[in-house]
């Protein structure tokens, strides 16, 4: 009976490792190491046996699964930065959900594991749009200085697309991505003003909208383009404290909110492992069950309040 609750803790931490081996695995970045065949020409390389099932799982999800799924698309993958296919995305979490399942499992019995796994894809779409986020809003905190890059290379007598390289060479990730992005579709033939266009709707940056109509504006009308983006970066860098000060200010609402909609989540879990008899008549009658659809409709619909409450447009 005293090595079953340690039995029990070794393995949560092993599947916990597991995980956060999974993701470090995953998501680490991606070195260009030079092939064997360069390396050791007439050499054969023999991947392991855990490389080829990986890359068959990730075949056959490809063929059945991520053509016919709109979960994880590249679109959502590249807006948040993640360089992933959709299959090995969708793969990923299915080890999760499965790791995930088991945990509730062995912590509580069928009921959980089962939450567990539907939590799951909702987790992995949650995560996909708060890094979406996190990379516009580090686009956005960069634009200011990216206007100013671009003004001055025109004063230096560069021409519009130099100076677009020289900002995708030498600025911090996202707008370097972003700026690489426009150099290389304007190589293969196309307008700079459509991809621009493109950049400002995938990043969701009005003022990178604003910016983009100024040059597409000088290259209709001519005039002194450095000039135009000097106004245009004041204006964004003003627009840009004004976020700061209005993010400061609801910062105390913001935080009330989450600890509001996380506390009732959080003790009805805490209730459910170390208590599990205090809550099971919610489960074992028809009118627990129908407690519970209301609390979380309700909870929904305070959190849906609270958030428009607390976010403010301008």
């Amino acid at each position: 009976m005293i090595a079953s609750p340690i039995l029990l803790v070794l393995g949560v931490l092993l599947c916990f490792a597991s995980l956060v081996s999974l993701f470090a695995v995953t998501f680490r970045g991606r070195e260009s190491n030079i092939d064997l065949s360069r390396r050791r020409p007439g050499v054969a390389e023999q991947p392991s046996a855990l490389t080829r099932f990986a890359a068959s799982a990730s075949s056959f999800v490809d063929h059945n699964v991520s053509r016919n799924a709109s979960f994880g698309s590249a679109n959502s993958l590249e807006e948040a930065g993640l360089r992933l296919r959709q299959a090995d995305y969708i793969l990923l979490l299915g080890c999760i959900a499965v790791t995930a399942g088991v945990v509730g499992f062995v912590l509580a019995g069928l009921l959980l594991a089962l939450l567990f796994v539907l939590l799951t894809p909702v987790a992995g779409m949650l995560f996909l749009n708060i890094m979406a986020g996190r990379r516009r809003a580090k686009f956005d905190s960069q634009l200011g200085d990216t206007v100013q890059m671009l003004s001055g290379g025109l004063r230096a007598g560069h021409s519009l697309l130099r100076a677009v390289d020289a900002v995708a060479k030498e600025s911090d990730a996202p707008t370097s991505e972003e700026f690489a992005r426009l150099v290389n579709e304007t190589r293969l033939g196309r307008d700079l003003k459509d991809s621009m266009a493109d950049s400002a709707r995938r990043m969701r940056s009005e003022d990178f909208d604003w910016t983009a109509q100024a040059i597409e504006i000088h290259r209709e009308v001519g005039g002194d383009l450095a000039e135009v983006l000097d106004h245009v970066g004041e204006t964004i860098r003003e627009r840009m404290q004004i976020k700061g000060q209005v993010k400061s200010l609801s910062a105390e609402g913001k935080l009330s909110a989450y600890i509001l909609i996380a506390l009732p989540v959080g003790i009805f879990l805490f209730l459910s492992i170390s208590n599990p008899g205090y809550l099971g008549v919610l489960y074992t009658s028809v009118l627990g069950w129908i407690l519970l659809g209301f609390a979380v409709v309700l909870l929904a619909l305070g959190s849906f309040w609270l958030s428009r409450v607390v976010k403010i447009k301008f």
